[in-house]
């Protein structure tokens, strides 16, 4: 038995069935999928697009027929939530696109999440409505006010069954905080505050203040040609609502504590794995850049991911890693060519699974990548739509460097690296996973006999 995917055995360990056909969002570059999370059931799946676009995909009951066979998730509500917008002071477009969404725990029969462009963080509240009122005594039918003149009864109104309507309200926007771009939103443990990163700080919100938020981080140097690195990601942690990470273009990780001081430009902790010189190239900088931080949910490791690693670190361990993978180290000779086509910028993000015993993270040609903690073995998976077709098995692939080819591999030089997979999620409590790739949304559950 595999502790890392359940009741899984280890032949059917990567056995992965696509759950549902291809959700194609559109074929234009405002359809571009930029972002997606599951809510903390699981029972819902938000996407962000280029666009300004989210799409809310709700998982179907059980059906009676076949209890066992786990619903497809079809399309919930679709809202356009941030618009482009122009800032008249600076001279600079602001775009629409959707850089991050975070759900927050229900409390009630509503859902809500957060959601985030280069600029402005907005709270939507995403509710159901079957019943409409009707009988006013001062509206008729068509809700035109009446003469109270005409009123000569008293009518108590009543709830009329209708059909289902989703709707999707904004209840905060917190604008006008951040002077750089955000990349990072990350809801706190006590559900009353959250925080927002862009390249130089990070500001701590209270949800039901949109007017001011507090400073925490502050990286900005007095003479600006001082810089030398940025924050690239940032998160709380699951249960300790005090404590938070943020990563850097320089491959490092800060730990900052915020019952010590106020503004935590001093980190607790600081991890970084000392460079092997032997190794050291003009692009090390670049592939050093950490493009993404998560926490495990058991809140005893962090995961970090650069352009050709993804890398797991122990809180009580600062001086390196204690689990490297290579995501693909076969682009190592390829450094020149992705570095001139601008490839070696992008950023990918991973996820853990909701055990913490499997990693999932993406790469080109449409792949992704997962590592098993527990037996070290790892497989990379295709999202195409050539076998998009649902329940179809997912098959490994593998990359060939050099030499000879099998007829079930694909040579480093035919990789399209047009096709990326930047964004992944993965089902909080089953081994569901979300793909972005491009515009298209891929859906895969583990194999059901």
């Amino acid at each position: 038995m595999i502790p890392g995917l359940g009741a899984l055995t280890q032949d059917t360990l990567w056995c992965f069935s696509q759950l549902k056909g291809t959700v194609e969002i559109g074929a234009t570059e405002a359809d571009i999928i930029s972002t997606v999370e599951f809510n903390h059931t699981g029972e819902l799946l938000a996407t962000g697009d280029k666009g300004g676009r989210v799409v809310i995909f709700q998982r179907e009951q059980e059906s009676k027929n076949q209890v066992h066979r786990r619903g497809e998730y079809n399309v919930y509500s679709t809202f356009q939530s941030h618009e482009p917008e122009f800032d008249y002071l600076k001279s600079l477009e602001i775009e629409e696109k959707i850089n991050k969404i975070r759900w927050l725990p229900q409390q009630n029969a509503a859902y809500f999440l957060l959601s985030t462009n280069d600029k402005t963080v907005k709270l939507w509240k995403v509710s159901e409505r079957d019943k409409r009122p009707e009988g006013y005594n001062l509206k008729d039918e068509e809700g035109r006010l009446r003469d109270p003149a005409t009123i000569t009864t008293l009518r108590v109104p009543v709830l009329r069954p209708m059909d289902l309507m989703v709707e999707a309200t904004p209840r905060r926007v917190f604008a006008n905080a951040h002077t750089y771009h955000i990349n990072s939103i990350s809801v706190n443990s006590d559900y009353e505050t959250y925080m927002s990163a862009d390249d130089l700080r990070i500001n701590l919100w209270n949800f039901e203040i949109t007017n001011q938020s507090f400073n925490i981080v502050d990286i900005k140097p007095a003479n600006m040609e001082e810089l030398t690195e940025v924050i690239t990601a940032a998160e709380f942690h699951p249960h300790h609502c005090n404590t938070f990470v943020y990563s850097s273009s320089k491959g490092t990780i800060r730990l900052c504590d915020m019952r010590a001081p106020a503004l935590c430009d001093r980190h607790t902790k600081f991890f970084e794995e000392p460079e092997d010189p032997s190794n050291r190239s003009f692009f090390s900088e670049i592939i050093s850049s950490i493009s993404d931080v998560k926490f495990s949910h058991s809140g005893r490791y962090i995961m970090t991911r650069d352009y050709l690693t993804v890398k797991v670190w122990d809180l009580n361990m600062e001086n390196r890693p204690i689990e490297t993978y290579q995501v693909h180290d076969y682009l190592r000779s390829k450094l020149c060519s992705l570095y001139e086509n601008d490839c070696i910028f992008d950023k990918f993000e991973c996820v853990w699974n909701g055990s913490d015993s499997v990693i999932m993270t993406g790469s080109y040609n449409n792949f992704f990548r997962m590592f098993d903690r527990n037996t070290k073995r790892d497989v990379t998976l295709e999202a195409s739509r050539e076998n998009s077709k649902p329940r179809a098995i997912l098959k490994p692939r593998k990359v060939c460097v050099g030499g000879k080819r099998r007829k079930d591999e694909i040579s480093v030089d035919s990789l399209d690296f047009s096709k990326k997979i930047l964004h992944t999620a993965w089902h909080p409590s089953e081994n569901i996973i979300a793909v972005a790739a491009t515009n298209n949304l891929y859906i895969f559950q583990d194999k059901v006999n």
